[in-house]
C-alpha cells in the first residue's frame, strides 16, 4: 500500500462470496489481481451463534468452491448438508426432491454467508499475485483511451490501473453506477424475515417450505440444533414481527409455522424487503458485472448465490480460454461471450420465481385447487421432476 500507483491485470470490486471467488479463480490462472473491500469479515468463533444471513449452496456451487480450494475451509468451520427438499401448500400436495433420485450424496449445504466469505479469504495468502486492499472504498474510475485501461482512485489516495474491472459489489453496485449501466426492477409487495432458532429436534437433513397467500414459510437446517426460519409476509406484518420480543416471536412462530417444526426458541432476527433488478447489460469494454451487481432475484428458492457462482464459473472459462488463444480477453467482444451465456439463464430463473410468487400469493377462487393439483402432478412426474431439480442445482 506504500506505492501510490499500482498496475494490475484485473481489479475486482467487492470481496464477498462472489467477488472473493472470482479473484481466487483469476489468481489461480496467473492474472495479477487487485481485490477491493470496505471491511473484513469477523473472524470465526466456533462457540458463536450462527449468523442471520444463510445461503443454500447447490452441489454445482460446492464443486466450484472445491476447485478454488475453499470448500475444505468451510467444512473445518461449520455447515449442514441437506438431502431432501420438500414444498407444499395443502397437506396432500407435498412435492419432495431427494438426493438419492439423482444418485447424489446431498443436494447441497446450508452455510452462513460469513463462513463462505471467510473460507475464500483464507485462500488469499496462497497467491502472491492477488493483492487485497481492505479496508478501502472505491472513489472514482476513469477509462484511459490511449491504452484502454481503467484508472481507479481509492479513498486513501492509492491509484490502480487495470485492463479489466469486475463489479461484484452487490445490488447497489458502485461499479454499475459509475459505468452508467442502467438497471430495471421493482420491489415486491412482500418482505422477508430471517429468524435464527434453537430447535428441540436433532439436526435434520431436510429443508422445507410451505406456501401461504401471504408468502411462504421455510425451515433451513443448520449445524447442531440450530436452524434458520424464513418468513415472507406483507411489509406491515414483518415490521410488526420485527418489533416483538423474542418471547412474543416464539408464540407467533408456533401459530404460523406447521406443527412438524416442533418447539423452537428464537435467538435473533432480521428483515429485508424483496427486490428484483436486472442490469440492462452485463459488460462493456474492459468491464463486467457479476452476481447481485448484475441481477437480483426473488429469494423464494434460495437461488441468488448459486446464480452468482454460475456467473463466476462462466466468466472464468471465457477469460481463461481467450487468454490461451491469445485473444484480447478484456475487450467487449470477448466479454459478450459471458453475457450471452449468463443473461438468458438469469432471466429464466427470475421469471420462474416471479411465476411462483404470483401463483401462490393469490386468493382467487379456484386457483388454490389448481396450484395444489399442479404440485401433486409434479410429485408424480418422475423424470420431469428430476430435470427441474438438476436445473436448479446447476447440473
Amino acid at each position: 500500500m506504500n506505492n501510490p500507483q499500482q498496475k494490475f491485470d484485473i481489479l475486482v470490486v467487492g470481496a464477498g462470496m462472489i467477488g472473493a471467488a472470482t479473484a481466487l479463480g483469476l489468481a489461480q490462472e496467473g492474472w495479477r489481481v487487485a481485490l477491493l473491500e470496505h471491511q473484513p469479515p469477523a473472524p470465526y468463533d466456533a462457540g458463536s451463534e450462527p449468523d442471520i444471513r444463510v445461503s443454500a449452496i447447490s452441489c454445482a456451487s460446492v464443486d466450484l468452491l472445491k476447485q478454488l480450494g475453499a470448500w475444505k475451509n468451510v467444512l473445518q468451520m461449520r455447515s449442514a448438508p441437506y438431502r431432501k427438499l420438500e414444498t407444499w401448500e395443502q397437506n396432500d400436495s407435498n412435492v419432495t426432491f431427494d438426493a438419492n433420485s439423482l444418485g447424489l450424496p446431498e443436494l447441497g449445504y446450508m452455510v452462513e454467508n460469513r463462513i463462505l466469505q471467510l473460507a475464500l479469504w483464507q485462500e488469499f495468502e496462497r497467491y502472491p499475485n492477488l493483492t487485497l486492499f481492505c479496508p478501502t472504498v472505491l472513489k472514482s474510475m476513469q477509462r484511459q483511451r490511449e491504452d484502454k485501461t481503467w484508472r481507479v482512485m481509492l479513498a486513501e489516495g492509492t491509484e490502480i490501473d487495470a485492463h479489466l474491472i469486475i463489479g461484484a459489489d452487490g445490488a447497489r453496485s458502485q461499479v454499475r453506477q459509475l459505468a452508467n449501466i442502467g438497471s430495471k426492477g421493482w420491489q415486491y409487495r412482500q418482505s422477508c424475515m430471517l429468524i435464527t432458532v434453537k430447535t428441540e429436534q436433532p439436526q435434520q437433513d431436510i429443508t422445507w417450505q410451505q406456501f401461504f397467500p401471504s408468502g411462504p414459510r421455510a425451515f433451513l437446517p443448520l449445524f447442531d440444533q440450530w436452524a434458520s426460519l424464513v418468513w415472507y409476509d406483507s411489509p406491515a406484518r414483518i415490521r410488526q414481527l420485527q418489533s416483538t420480543t423474542m418471547v412474543q416471536l416464539e408464540r407467533e412462530i408456533a401459530k404460523a409455522f406447521p406443527a412438524r417444526l416442533g418447539k423452537v426458541a428464537p435467538i435473533a432476527a432480521g428483515s429485508f424487503p424483496l427486490v428484483r433488478h436486472h442490469a440492462s447489460h452485463y459488460v462493456q469494454d474492459g468491464l463486467v458485472l457479476l452476481g447481485d451487481a448484475a441481477h437480483t432475484i426473488n429469494p423464494l428458492a434460495g437461488q441468488g448465490v448459486n446464480l452468482g457462482y454460475r456467473d463466476v464459473d462462466v466468466l472464468l472459462n471465457v477469460l481463461t480460454n481467450a487468454k490461451e488463444l491469445l485473444e484480447d480477453w478484456h475487450s467487449q467482444a470477448i466479454l459478450m461471450r459471458y453475457q450471452r451465456r449468463r443473461m438468458p439463464d438469469n432471466l429464466v430463473m427470475q421469471a420462474g420465481m416471479d411465476l411462483f410468487h404470483t401463483a401462490f400469493s393469490s386468493d382467487l377462487p379456484g386457483l388454490k385447487t389448481v396450484r395444489n393439483l399442479a404440485l401433486m402432478a409434479a410429485q408424480r412426474s418422475g423424470v420431469m421432476k428430476n430435470l427441474a431439480l438438476k436445473y436448479a442445482l446447476g447440473l
